[in-house]
């Protein structure tokens, strides 16, 4: 007999996401993944100047709010043939990169790491001998059994309160939950240490961009940061060294912290290196150029293709050979919805055939969601820091490299492990690791320069729309914390005729397309085991290894639609 799982909505994500899935003999057999939220800021953008594109596609998401920003300007500036300040381009990497080290930091913590920390469990634990767990991992300041013993209690008091809030509905104590309550008491420790670091590290944001989220100092051309050193209303030594502090709190918590979490979490974890593969097929666009000529020349994480987790093989990314269906997806398209599109061509159709709500489940043989279905050469692809990891690792990048092939060693396996809901897991430490490591680097790259009497922050060639084409078009790309971030647009008498974005999520979430190819989120729960269906604790655990950003009840019906039972989960 087969049983239909519907998860509605996922929580601890961004957005609305709906997981439906048919199991058989308690293993995932078909899955489909529906976004029931619709956005269409696409089309707002129509008709507007192309230089406040930026401004707007930012507020796509309260998260996402830079990477949009990054994205869209280098659309325009690629459109108009602009070239960007050295200077620009430093500010640029230090503040994405630091975007995606607390994205990294927040998701492992906030979003991800209670599908593996039982918190309940914690108030068993000896706190002398998770203090003596963590004074084997690490020599991270917060280590005593007194320590240990204060969040211990501060746990307790909050549990006897009897309002838990967003803790409520945990699956605490499912048997899927396999660490021993030292380890647990550890990581909720670390959960509440990462709320204070990631509220610090992004003040580089507010340095840099005057606010965050939705940084203010992004321009086309460059950025609209002043630089002198003789200034205060300007970058100088003082914002500098406030900076460098920033990033050295960011660089010891993610070596001391971080990277030693999921080191000491993973063993008991390992059959979950054998669940969540999907598609073995992973896209970069690479990130953080480091020369003088600028975007998208000389980037330090590379850019490629590995199909069919090859990884003696790496393809250059086209990006004319980027499609987008929706034939299950809640659009039309002009010529037919089994056709698919360039971003360039891109249309936002909206046409929602789906059930009124309240509904059991949808209709999956027809259009059941609001995400397009991107394609590669007509191939779903993987985006995200395990996209990156795994094309930097098959082109020999030094840092990338490393950092694996140390994480391998210290888990006794092969690179295969990275075609996993735990590598995915894995891979965001490694990528915050590497990162935090390069930002003193981009800091030092600033100041050389500047040192240099270059004090040049914006090209203000082309900025006047007289000296524009009639007709312009061209794409920006960017590796978010969430993977491969692509905008195009279509400029026409000077104004923006068409915009598309084509997200990490949209890859990633995708429904089936025009071959019936399932999309990555899809694809990557196939042959999953439940331990308890009431309880679908493993759906989580893979989904949220995306990150997803798409906002709590979870559903189940057996095959014939009738309910079986309504479960809430965090």
């Amino acid at each position: 007999m087969a049983n239909k799982i519907v998860v509605d909505p996922i929580t601890r994500i961004e957005g609305h996401l709906r997981i439906e899935a048919k199991v058989e003999n308690g293993k995932i057999v078909d899955a489909w993944s529906s976004s029931t939220m619709f956005r269409g800021i696409e089309k707002i953008l129509q008709g507007r100047d192309p230089r406040d594109a930026w401004f707007y596609t930012q507020r796509f998401c309260g998260v996402c709010t830079t990477v949009h920003s990054i994205a869209s300007i280098r659309a325009v500036e690629n459109a108009l043939g602009i070239k960007v300040p050295y200077n620009a381009e430093m500010l640029r990497n230090i503040i994405m990169g630091i975007q995606n080290v607390q994205d990294h930091v927040i998701h492992f913590y906030h979003l991800h790491a209670l599908d593996w920390v039982d918190i309940v469990s914690a108030l068993k634990a000896d706190p002398r001998k998770t203090a003596a767990l963590q004074q084997s991992v690490s020599d991270w300041k917060y280590s005593s059994a007194d320590y240990f013993k204060s969040v211990q209690d501060k746990i307790g008091a909050f549990a006897n309160t009897g309002r838990l809030g967003p803790f409520s509905n945990g699956y605490w104590g499912h048997p899927a939950m396999k660490l021993p309550p030292e380890v647990n008491l550890m990581g909720v420790a670390h959960y509440l240490e990462a709320l204070n670091l990631q509220k610090e590290i992004i003040k580089i944001h507010a340095i840099l961009g005057s606010k965050n989220p939705h940084p203010q100092t992004f321009l086309v051309g460059g950025m609209a940061i002043p630089v002198d050193p003789n200034s205060q209303n300007a970058l100088n030594a003082a914002k500098i060294a406030e900076i460098n502090k920033y990033i050295q709190m960011a660089d010891e918590f993610v070596k001391k912290v971080y990277v030693p979490d999921v080191l000491a979490v993973a063993p008991y974890y390992l059959d979950w290196t054998k669940y969540g593969a999907g598609h073995l097929n992973y896209l970069a666009y690479g990130e953080f150029p480091e020369t003088q000529s600028g975007y998208p020349d000389g980037l330090w994480i590379p850019g490629g293709i590995v199909k069919d987790g090859d990884l003696k093989n790496v393809i250059d990314v086209d990006h004319n050979k980027i499609t987008e269906y929706v034939t299950h997806s809640w659009y039309d398209y002009t010529g037919g919805d089994a056709t698919a599109k360039h971003p360039y061509d891109g249309e936002q159709n909206a046409n929602y055939t789906g059930p009124k709500p309240p509904y059991d489940y949808l209709n999956t043989d027809e259009k059941y969601s609001w995400v397009k279905a991107p394609r590669y050469d007509d191939a779903p692809m993987e985006v995200g820091p395990l996209a990156r990891m795994v094309v930097g690792y098959a082109r020999g990048h030094k840092e990338i490299t490393g950092a694996i092939e140390y994480t391998l060693s210290e888990l006794n396996a092969g690179a295969e492990i990275l075609f996993s809901t735990l590598g995915r897991t894995a891979a965001r430490a490694l990528e915050s690791l590497i990162t935090v490591d390069r930002m003193p680097k981009w800091m030092d790259m600033l100041v050389n320069n500047i040192k240099t009497g270059d004090y040049e922050t914006h090209n203000p060639e082309k900025w006047d729309p007289e000296s524009w084409p009639t007709n312009a078009r061209g794409y920006g790309f960017h590796e978010a914390p969430r993977g491969a971030l692509g905008h195009w647009v279509v400029i026409e008498n000077k104004n923006i005729k068409n915009y598309q974005a084509v997200v990490p999520t949209t890859w990633n979430a995708s429904p089936r397309d025009a071959n019936e190819q399932r999309g990555q989120y899809e694809q990557s729960l196939i042959g999953t085991p439940l331990a308890d269906p009431e309880r679908p604790l493993e759906i989580l655990r893979t989904i949220h290894s995306f990150d997803p950003c798409l906002a709590c009840a979870v559903h189940i019906y057996d095959g014939k639609g009738d309910l079986k039972s309504k479960v809430k989960v965090l």
